[in-house]
């Protein structure tokens, strides 16, 4: 069987040095490997691009090992088994797993889960019911801990991450400010969403008054996502005992300049506030209980989530890149290929 497919696979040709271009990728053609006994051979059907990917890029020291030049990069992935030599798994099973950028991966039978695509779209399950919801979930809930009637900020608010966030603090009855870096986005966020109000930081002049006005009585939590000037912002609004869940600073990737901005430690002391970084390994043991919970929203249809899907895998690298320009509204993913048991 393996014989006649093709293969082909993405890999990190060299370290970028700033904003990241086509040029640190390669495409590789490579034969499909047969699995061997209690592996599977799993075709790719989603791929996820995220930005924690790019301090991998890079060599420096980071929670993630960083990726080797010249080899194949990783992440999550959504395929269907079309060859299985393992009892846990069969011909036509969708999984996912942590994966390698190619059309096809052999990997054990261990190293992936069965997902079922009759409860939710395989695509959620690298989205809303994937690590992007977790992070939402565990990062706002347990740091955060919003409060009914407090005041909630997320930047980053069109993302994957912080679109969820909001609605979360929403059912928990918190008043939701989102920034976001376009029009279009914080009115998706206002009328779609049923965020409080949403901040164009790209178009809001003063940036701190904005802020000011969207937040008349403080922050009493921010969920950080970027980073940056807008971070700096948020700073000066805390409220006392104030909640930061630290989950990115996408503001800074591909900085090259050492991003150095105001002291925040006075505003911290002052308000007494809690800041803690977190990666969603952290609560890996408790995925079953964010997923179930998720789920559930979703089904409801208090927690809406979007996709932004880019057909080919040719274009994964420009799907990646998207994400430093603002491009993606929700999830960035890329559909490689159609399932084969829904065209039989």
């Amino acid at each position: 069987m393996t014989q006649n497919l093709q293969n082909q696979q993405i890999l990190l040709s060299k370290r970028p040095e700033g904003m990241p271009t086509e040029e640190n990728f390669e495409f590789k053609n490579t034969a499909v490997l047969a699995p061997e006994n209690g592996q599977v051979l799993v075709r790719t059907i989603y791929l996820s691009v995220d930005p924690y990917m790019r301090g991998r890029m890079s060599d420096a020291k980071s929670y993630a090992e960083p990726y080797k030049l010249n080899e194949m990069i990783s992440g999550g992935i959504i395929g269907e088994v079309v060859q299985s030599r393992s009892d846990q798994l069969s011909v036509g099973d969708k999984v996912i797993g942590m994966l390698g950028w190619q059309h096809y991966n052999v990997i054990e039978a261990s190293g992936v889960r069965k997902v079922d695509d009759t409860i939710a779209p395989l695509s959620s399950y690298l989205s809303v019911l994937g690590m992007t919801g977790l992070t939402a979930y565990f990062g706002l809930l347990d740091i955060g801990n919003p409060q009914e009637g407090e005041t909630v900020v997320v930047s980053g608010a069109a993302g994957a991450v912080g679109m969820i966030v909001g609605q979360i603090a929403k059912i928990k009855g918190a008043r939701v400010v989102g920034i976001a870096g376009s029009d279009n986005k914080t009115a998706f966020l206002e009328k779609e969403l049923g965020f409080d109000k949403a901040v164009n930081y790209k178009t809001a002049g003063n940036i701190n008054d904005s802020l000011k006005q969207a937040c008349p009585n403080g922050v009493d939590v921010y969920f950080d996502n970027v980073g940056g000037e807008i971070s700096d912002a948020v700073m000066s609004l805390l409220n006392d005992f104030a909640r930061i869940p630290l989950c990115g600073a996408i503001s800074s990737y591909n900085r090259t300049d050492g991003d150095i901005g105001p002291r925040i430690q006075p505003n911290l002391i002052k308000s007494r506030s809690l800041i803690k970084g977190f990666i969603i390994g952290d609560y890996s043991d408790r995925f079953d209980e964010g997923i179930q919970t998720l789920a559930k929203w979703v089904s409801e249809g208090s927690l809406k989530y979007e996709e932004n899907i880019v057909e080919g895998f040719e274009n994964v690298p420009q799907a990646f890149l998207g994400l430093f320009k603002g491009e993606n509204l929700g999830k960035q993913l890329v559909k490689v290929n159609d399932e084969i048991t829904n065209q039989e």
